[in-house]
């Protein structure tokens, strides 16, 4: 059984629901809102789809068969099904390309790739070069149209683009040159 589009829990309002069940909203913390992609959660009959920056994590309904199961394991302190790891954010970009590599400012080793259902074009995996991040992204060509490239992030970078900051120095080298200069007019005058 395939996933339904995001962001529509179909099976909560498919499910009749037990009496008394309320339909609950769990917003992301501030911190992912301004990231544009943070998680949420709908809830719902036992039932739950989270939908991540576009891309959906479908979970079957647990009151399809067993509600005594739900109980149980919401009571249990650990362990079990009961709720899903937050996801880190992801955003996905298609670019009209013949090249697969595009150069986003940021260095990236790759670590993989994969054959690809229905595709000729592999899927290639990498992460962020610098120490502290943990930045991971994602690279394939469409299937459908293969001059597209579909390049997909999987957190957010907790340090400066190396690029823009090469790109930068010499501009604010120029700038303390001439905050240099200044100072020493000013001193004349």
């Amino acid at each position: 059984m395939s996933c339904p589009p995001a962001a529509v829990d179909w099976a909560s309002l498919l499910l009749p629901r037990a009496p008394g069940s309320s339909l609950h909203v769990v917003t992301p913390p501030p911190a992912q809102q301004q990231a544009a992609a943070g998680a949420s959660e709908v809830e719902s009959g036992g039932s739950s789809a989270v939908t991540v920056a576009g891309s959906s994590a479908c979970a079957t309904a647990a009151g399809e068969g067993d509600n005594n199961k739900v109980g149980k394991e919401g009571k249990k302190g650990g362990g079990g099904r009961g709720k899903k790891k937050a996801s880190r954010p992801r955003f996905a970009f298609q670019t009209r390309s013949d090249n697969d590599v595009l150069d986003d400012g940021y260095r990236w080793r790759k670590y993989g790739q994969k054959a690809v259902k229905n595709s000729a074009f592999p899927r290639s995996y990498y992460r962020c070069t610098h120490h502290t991040c943990d930045v991971k992204k994602q690279v394939q060509r469409l299937a459908k149209d293969t001059s597209i490239v579909v390049t997909t992030y999987e957190g957010v970078h907790n340090h400066p683009c190396e690029k823009l900051m090469e790109a930068l120095s010499p501009i604010l080298k120029q700038l303390q040159l001439l905050s240099q200069l200044q100072s020493c007019t000013n001193q004349l005058l």
